[in-house]
């Protein structure tokens, strides 16, 4: 039986990095981004405009400790071109099963991909064309979540996907504390008063804001995509208040 019409014209869907890992402790396991891809193409064959925010968290981990007594802003820029990476690997294995893809960099760096352009980036989703948006805000001080919500913001998503290794969010870290419960619906507002680790919370204002909800997932099962895009699967939604 086909899956049902995904609720959402345009949609962002932030990645966290350490996904990409698979199963090991840090890097990029192309086996897993293959996989991830072919999520990514079940939903796009369904019509919806799809745009992505990688992490950089599986390959930062790995220089955690050489960056631990950095600058910040330098070690924030590390974390920006591991992004770039990540969206150059996801490029690659998207482009393979024939999905077209554009990868925009908030640091430019014309030598591998295009400069982040607003409008340009809107073309491409019009076109039907993925867009990877990387090295999250161009600036050191904010995450790729706040990169992420700021992209949903400027391209109108109707929402925003977060897939992770969890499947939604819970009352504490369900690999620590097997009691926790996981939440079906919290609003942008309960987010930030329980101090819930969903996202920065400069990433839940903006999208409070604008009024555009935030769905949790794990994108490590297979399909897992497609079926909460049309509203089905475990996941937990964070709408409006």
């Amino acid at each position: 039986m086909p899956a049902a019409k995904p609720r959402y014209k345009r949609v962002l869907l932030k990645v966290s990095g350490e996904v990409l890992m698979g199963d090991a402790p840090y890097g990029i396991d192309m086996a897993t981004v293959e996989a991830v891809a072919r999520d990514i193409k079940l939903a796009k064959d369904t019509g919806i405009e799809l745009c992505l925010v990688i992490g950089g968290g599986n390959i930062f981990r790995g220089l955690s400790k050489a960056a631990k007594d950095m600058d910040r802003s330098n070690a924030d820029y590390m974390g920006m071109l591991a992004t770039v990476m990540n969206a150059l690997a996801m490029q690659d294995a998207l482009e393979k099963i024939g999905v077209q893809t554009r990868v925009q960099s908030a640091i430019p760096m014309p030598t591998v991909c295009e400069p982040y352009i607003r409008r340009r980036a809107e073309r491409h989703l019009e076109k039907g064309r993925v867009v990877i948006f990387a090295a999250g805000t161009g600036s050191p001080f904010f995450t790729t979540d706040s990169g992420a919500a700021l992209r949903a913001a400027e391209m109108k998503c109707d929402a925003l996907f977060k897939g992770t290794s969890v499947d939604g969010v819970y009352t504490a870290d369900p690999k620590k504390d097997p009691t926790a419960k996981r939440y079906e619906k919290l609003t942008h507002h309960n987010v930030l008063q329980q101090d819930l680790k969903v996202m920065d919370a400069s990433a839940i204002s903006l999208m409070r804001e604008n009024g555009i909800p935030i769905v949790v997932f794990s994108i490590r099962e297979a399909g897992n995509l497609l079926t909460v895009l049309s509203g089905g699967g475990v996941s937990t939604t964070i709408i409006g208040d």
